[in-house]
């Protein structure tokens, strides 16, 4: 018997590929709306910052190609092929559900690769998917969600978190803490509060749970520049409480919400936040990110499996 082909619609943010593509990237970003010099500027300057661009796209598809591999390597009636679709870039989502028809796909799986997915920022990933499979006759398309939960998701974080902990002396553990960070939203947003903030708070508590130390915070990260009130705490305004009112002087910055070095983490993090930590005078860690690890990526096929499992009537 032939092997079924379903299609494995992965999904992600994007990232300009050249300098040249910043400012259409961030227009888009924008709904349309040109950002001023100053403002394209200052991104420009980012990403210099981190090296010239994002490793981002380098990233994504080695996670879409390693999910793929992954699930194929479980052998059996099925095979998977991997279709790229992004928010903000070139393919974009409505690109891969697109080349998915053409190719005769009837069944797709899609996974957004943003863990917390009770916010419409990231559920507009799955809307559009969906509305272009809609649009076209097919295919059909099962979501992806809630991986957060995936045990070997949680384990990828206590490894990361126990391997950062052993590098600190054991005098300085009682002054300590592990911060767990996902992007803010406008809380104008539907979801920006409530289910969103609980997904963050719920993936803490498992991943703390798992690992012995003495405390724990979670904060909210990348506000956008625009006149919108956005979700709190900053994490660089928790920095600064946790060390004048806590007495904390390491902190290990556990950005959750993400699954790649990208912008958000090599420069919001590794620059921004690194500078208030050292001119506090304490001590900054930031754990590896999940990127393609092994261990993260059979987590997110288990997810996969378990999906089909529910919607198609497969064996996970």
């Amino acid at each position: 018997m032939p092997q079924q082909t379903i299609g494995l619609l992965v999904m992600a943010y994007g990232t300009p590929p050249t300098p040249d593509a910043i400012a259409a990237f961030y227009t888009h970003i924008r709904h349309g709306q040109t950002p001023s010099d100053a403002l394209l500027q200052d991104l420009r300057d980012r990403y210099r910052l981190i090296g010239g661009m994002s490793p981002l796209a380098r990233i994504t598809t080695a996670q879409a190609d390693a999910l793929a591999a992954t699930l194929n390597a479980r052998g059996g009636e099925l095979s998977f092929k991997p279709y790229l679709g992004l928010k903000h870039a070139e393919p974009f989502i409505e690109d891969a559900v697109a080349a998915m028809h053409r190719d005769g796909i009837t069944q797709a799986l899609a996974v957004a690769l943003a863990p917390y997915d009770g916010n419409a920022s990231v559920q507009d990933y799955h809307a559009r998917a969906q509305a272009a499979a809609t649009r076209l006759g097919g295919p059909a398309i099962v979501p992806v969600s809630g991986w957060y939960r995936q045990q070997k998701f949680i384990r990828y974080w206590v490894g990361q978190i126990a391997a950062a902990l052993a590098t600190i002396p054991a005098n300085d553990i009682r002054t300590t803490a592990v911060v767990f960070s996902a992007h803010s939203l406008p809380k104008s947003m539907p979801g920006a509060t409530g289910h969103y903030r609980r997904q963050l708070e719920e993936s803490a508590q498992s991943i703390a749970r798992a690992v012995p130390f003495t405390h724990y915070e979670t904060a909210w990260q990348s506000a956008g520049k625009t006149t919108d009130d956005w979700h709190g705490p900053d994490i660089r305004e928790l920095t600064r409480d946790l060390y004048h009112r806590g007495g904390y002087r390491t902190f290990v910055y556990c950005p959750t919400g993400f699954v790649a070095d990208h912008l958000e983490v090599l420069y919001d993090l590794d620059i921004e936040c690194r500078a208030v930590v050292n001119a506090l005078g304490g001590r900054y860690i930031r754990p590896a990110m999940p990127n393609a690890a092994p261990l993260f990526i059979d987590g997110l096929a288990e997810a996969a499996m378990d999906a089909m499992a529910q919607a198609m009537g497969v064996p996970a």
